[in-house]
């Protein structure tokens, strides 16, 4: 399996984020994702109903009512029933996915395991489980099990063979400080002003995600333009997270007050300014800039000087490019190597140039010329 670890290649076209276009389908999503052109989806996104199996309401010890999940559409006659309901929407959905498309499902231990066992069976490649840690859980009232305090998500590819999926993996460690994002994530329930309430005060939906969560899974698996589809469209959490963040959007809901409040949502979403999701670009994929156009440009000129970090050791920059240090001439990598007494050495990011503000990292000024490179 080849992956896409580093998102859009420099080299694709400019999205124009402004011709994102999102809509809510009303009716049932394995009828009307079948609609969908075969192969045109990026990314899925499916939260469907847990299967809660409650017998009737869920009160606390002190009789009080619990709000918890109890409308009809989490209800089904048996697990067959479940099962054959789960396989009708993956496959309709798994229709509609590009060859280098990946889908996420999210679930409670309630479905998760049905859920992950008959994508298995249906072909999709399982790439990973990730844990999403509440921070805020719901107790568990009578104290006869643990809190339930965490959801599984499965994020999966189409099939084994699957080629060139994307996963954001350099921006993602850029934003985890450096350090390769985990599959457990921390991450507050849904409250606040975030929770879409009715007239009446009460929750709209009683299962929103939290856009936080949504967020996290774009970023991570998807590019500005994509086209991301919700077979659960519920409030519109997947819909409001892939305008702002520049993706087109599909959604699919039977309840017409669900879908509602959803549109009304989406529709007051801001898209983010293009410039903060342009696709985050590798030391690989940048454009390739020598030492010498730095001297070209007159950014360096023949006879300065060149420093390490803490100014012990000096070079000469040469009109050709190359630099002397000592009596050794050659390139800024192989003089930071031997200056080292080194094999190898990254002279762009060992060399400084002095300036009236201290010394300067030669390649600041590499990265000057590609930020003009990308506006041209």
């Amino acid at each position: 399996m080849v992956v896409s670890r580093r998102g859009a290649s420099a080299k694709a076209p400019r999205t124009n984020f402004e011709s994102a276009s999102h809509s809510i389908i009303l009716g049932d999503c394995v009828a009307e994702m079948s609609k969908l052109t075969a192969g045109s989806v990026d990314l899925v996104f499916a939260d469907p109903p847990y299967n809660l199996q409650l017998k009737g309401d869920l009160k606390r010890p002190d009789e009080s009512h619990v709000d918890a999940v109890n409308d009809d559409w989490d209800k089904f006659d048996s697990f067959s029933a479940y099962d054959d309901f789960t396989r009708a929407w993956l496959l309709a959905a798994r229709r509609a996915m590009k060859p280098s498309a990946t889908i996420w499902v999210i679930g409670s231990y309630h479905n998760i395991f049905r859920v992950g066992a008959i994508m298995q069976d249906l072909g999709f490649w399982l790439l990973n489980d990730i844990v999403w840690r509440k921070t805020n859980p719901m107790p568990n009232f009578r104290g006869r099990r643990f809190t339930n305090a965490h959801e599984t998500m499965i994020w999966a590819a189409r099939d084994e063979k699957a080629k060139g999926y994307t996963f954001n993996y350099e921006a993602l460690k850029a934003a985890n400080e450096d350090v390769q994002a985990r599959s457990d994530w921390l991450i507050p329930l849904c409250t606040g002003e975030e929770r879409l309430k009715g007239a009446d005060g009460k929750k709209v939906h009683p299962t929103q995600k939290p856009e936080g969560l949504l967020a996290r899974v774009l970023l991570s698996s998807s590019k500005p333009g994509d086209l991301v589809i919700d077979p659960f469209n519920g409030t519109g959490t997947t819909g409001a997270v892939a305008k702002r963040l520049g993706r087109s959007y599909i959604g699919f809901e039977r309840d017409k007050t669900y879908a509602r409040a959803a549109e009304a949502r989406i529709a007051a979403v801001e898209p983010l300014p293009e410039a903060s999701l342009a696709p985050f670009m590798t030391a690989r994929e940048a454009p390739r800039v020598a030492f010498s156009e730095l001297i070209e440009r007159g950014m360096i000129l023949p006879g300065t000087k060149l420093f390490d970090a803490k100014k012990k050791l000096g070079a000469l920059v040469r009109a050709d490019g190359a630099i002397m240090f000592g009596d050794k001439v050659g390139s800024i990598h192989r003089m930071g190597a031997v200056a080292q007494g080194a094999q190898a050495c990254n002279g762009w990011t060992f060399w400084h140039v002095e300036t009236k503000k201290g010394l300067k990292l030669i390649d600041e000024l590499r990265a000057e010329i590609r930020a003009g490179m990308a506006a041209e």
